[in-house]
Formats: structure tokens, sequence, C-alpha cells
């Protein structure tokens, strides 16, 4: 499955935006799905998940972006979203989205198989 993640970019403190991950095959709607990301100079760090179709359970934040990012998905085109709003400029970073061959969703960066290419986010005045 290759993934491709889009829709980065430069926005001010308070600010929104949502990135988008597209996958090339209808398999990825069963997977599930997470969003990452890794400011310069730290390691890659778990952001947002949700579980693939046939799956309960999630969709799961890490603390930090919590009440502030929404993850969700849409099947009809193999794609999975993260709405960001309220942005702070300790979101910014390099965000990539991953999916995994189970179901459930994931937190670990080692449970995810397939990874797409990193789209950045700045938050600045």
């Amino acid at each position: 499955v290759q993934l491709q993640a889009s829709g980065g970019g430069t926005v001010q403190p308070g600010g929104s935006l949502r990135l988008s991950c597209t996958a090339s095959e209808r398999s990825f709607n069963a997977y599930g799905t997470g969003w990452f990301r890794q400011a310069p100079g730290q390691e890659r760090e778990f952001v947002a998940t949700i579980s693939g179709s046939g799956s309960s359970g999630g969709p799961y934040y890490n603390d930090p972006v919590k009440g502030r990012f929404t993850i969700s998905r849409d099947n009809a085109v193999n794609t999975v979203y993260l709405q960001m709003d309220g942005l702070k400029p300790e979101d910014t970073a390099v965000y990539y989205c991953a999916a995994r061959t189970s179901s459930y969703y994931g937190i670990y960066v080692s449970q995810y198989n397939f990874w797409g290419r990193g789209t950045q986010v700045t938050v600045s005045s």
C-alpha cells in the first residue's frame, strides 16, 4: 500500500490545517491508521490513530493534541484526515501517516507496516 500525505503548510498560532492521507488500495480501509510527527532533533511522536473498518475502538489521541486535533476516515476515497485546530508553535513538525495490516488502532511506530512521505507543518507568527 502506498500512502500519500498532503495538506501541510505554514499557519499562525491558533490557525487550522487539515492533513490528508490517501492510499493506493482499497484494502487500506480495513487497516488501522495513524498520524505521527517528528520535529528536528526529536524522535517520531504519536499524534492520533483510528481503527480500520470492521474493528471498534478509538480514535485515540496523544495528550498534547487532545481537544484540538480530530482524526477521521472516508472509505469512499481511501483517505484518512487529521483536522488540526488551535495550532501552537510546538505543533511544528513533519507529519507522517502510517497504516498497519491489523484493523486495530496503534500508538507505536513499530506497529505500522506502511508509511507515507511526510508533510511539513509550521506554526509561526
